[in-house]
């Protein structure tokens, strides 16, 4: 009797790692345990988390830059605790975000001269990428930074609450409901009008940040102490996790994320090892990698019917301690390569090439439907204001893009993703699931969350903020409202708020001071180390 075989395209994918002399080696990679990727990449360069002393830093090479890194090279100094996060633009290869445990965001542009000039040793002076921007974002430390998908200029940060900033005006449009412990991972779904996010009290939240600053739904998540992940699976309307079961097995869920409380529609227990899996969602072929801390595997899925079909694995004797993936419209599809994941193990990060093997060299259509663009379908203006639309797809055998295409809006209570469909990415916009319920809500409404005490602390003003290089001194503060039982106390306040201020001045300018003094002195033994090499 003949055995019944399930058809894919993708049975036979395998993994391919560089050769020695592509990968990018001697990167001092960050020893912090926050559970995060540790490296990001553009279509033109990666980012990697730093192990730095003197503040926290990461570094920033090419993609067509490999080999050894010079011992003096250039780092991205943006923070004055280490680096948990970075996030490139998807509008701009040469625009990355990065988060850190002192509780800022950082904006930096990429020069990519000072770059090349390190990789060419013509320099022996080393000049660190200054950031355009400096956000005092949180209370604690900012865990994670994400941009958004379709609207250029908009970020997402996350610590105990979520914030949506509006770069340009330098401000936070919206902020979330305070979570009761740290946010784990967050992402944003196919057209950005709403995001999930994890948080260690084992809660899955959905949050429309525009309609209000109290999550959409709730639910109950994986059960586990342990880390738990995050991933908006594409167009489709279904949302996969990654944690832990009471008895320490990983496992999988795969959510529908417009009936959350339902709880998963399917659950996949991978192995009892101790590594945070890291999901990874492969939009054009319906593919999830899963990447284990410390595995030398990496599992893919084939996702069809609600349902996760095990492909094979790629698997290698180095461990991973973290892992990114290239954007779909950088592929190299002479090659038939579907996806390229860049893995951080020991000081060096290895990319992984993982094809599809086909006899034919002509371009493989059903490899490759239409990818994410490099264009914005919306400003963020327009997005802040309520707006919608699809991302601008890009075809990546003739380079054309699809027209902007914008999605009604209207009120709802649960999330406005696509309608589920046969996941083929169209220029077309899918039709938008029914609201729940039919109460119209202003759609801008929320601006910041509530502050429900009137302390008479001073408030930020965020649009004074100067695009410098060193943190923005904060503006002198507004007088406060006068209390009902005289001025007398009200003066001595203000007296007190200048002289936290003046105080708190001093101590950022202290730490500048010894933070150059440190990387001076780095750049001092890098230089003795290379002289006796």
């Amino acid at each position: 009797m003949s055995r019944f075989v399930r058809q894919s395209s993708y049975r036979h994918v395998f993994g391919q790692p560089a050769k020695k002399e592509k990968v990018y080696d001697n990167i001092k990679i960050s020893a912090s345990a926050w559970d995060t990727n540790l490296v990001s990449a553009s279509a033109t360069y990666i980012a990697v988390n730093y192990q730095s002393s003197g503040g926290g830093a990461f570094l920033v090479t090419p993609l067509d830059q490999t080999g050894k890194t010079p011992d003096l090279f250039p780092l991205c100094r943006a923070h004055t605790a280490p680096v948990l996060d970075t996030a490139w633009a998807p509008f701009d290869d040469s625009l990355v975000a990065s988060a850190g445990e002192d509780g800022r965001v950082a904006v930096t542009r990429i020069d990519d001269s000072i770059l090349r000039e390190a990789w060419s040793g013509d320099s022996k002076e080393v000049q660190d990428l200054e950031p355009m921007l400096k956000l005092n974002a949180h209370g604690r430390k900012a865990g994670h930074v994400l941009w958004h998908p379709t609207a250029d200029g908009i970020l997402a940060s996350a610590s105990t609450e979520v914030k949506i900033w509006d770069v340009e005006h330098q401000k936070a449009a919206f902020t979330s409901e305070t979570h009761s412990d740290m946010v784990q991972s967050l992402d944003w779904d196919f057209i950005g009008s709403v995001y999930a996010t994890t948080c260690k009290d084992k809660k899955l939240r959905l949050f429309d940040p525009r309609a209000s600053a109290a999550a959409v739904t709730v639910a109950d998540s994986h059960s586990g102490i342990k880390g738990s992940r995050v991933a908006w699976m594409g167009s489709l309307d279904r949302i996969v996790t990654t944690g832990f079961s009471r008895t320490s097995e990983r496992q999988v869920y795969v959510w529908d994320s417009r009936e959350l409380t339902k709880g998963p529609i399917k659950t996949l227990t991978i192995d009892q090892s101790s590594g945070t899996l890291m999901p990874f969602w492969n939009a054009g072929n319906n593919v999830l990698f899963l990447a284990g801390k410390g595995d030398g595997n990496v599992r893919y899925y084939e996702y069809e019917n609600d349902d996760l079909f095990y492909l094979t694995e790629f698997t290698s004797a180095a461990p991973q301690r973290g892992m990114c993936f290239l954007p779909p419209r950088a592929l190299n599809v002479d090659d038939n390569e579907i996806a390229r994941a860049f893995k951080c193990v020991g000081s060096m990060v290895e990319p992984i090439s993982f094809i599809v093997p086909r006899k034919s060299d002509a371009f493989q259509s059903d490899l490759y439907p239409a990818a994410l663009s490099s264009k914005a379908a919306l400003t963020a203006e327009q997005w802040t204001s309520g707006k919608t639309a699809q991302p601008i797809l890009v075809d990546l055998e003739t380079g054309a893009q699809s027209p902007a295409s914008p999605v009604p809006t209207k009120a709802s209570t649960t999330p406005s993703t696509p309608a589920r469909a046969t996941p083929t990415p169209t220029a077309s916009a899918p039709t938008p699931a029914p609201a729940a319920t039919p109460t119209p809500a202003p759609v801008a409404k929320v601006v910041e969350a509530p502050a429900p005490t009137p302390a008479p602390a001073p408030v930020a003003t965020p649009p004074v903020i100067s695009r410098a290089a060193t943190p923005p001194t904060p503006a002198p503060a507004p007088s406060a409202p006068a209390p009902a039982n005289g001025s007398g106390s009200s003066s001595k306040s203000d007296e007190e708020v200048v002289s936290l201020r003046q105080e708190n001045k001093r101590l950022r300018d202290e730490l500048a001071e010894r933070d150059t003094l440190v990387r001076e002195l780095e750049i001092k033994l890098e230089k003795v180390k290379s002289a006796f090499n």
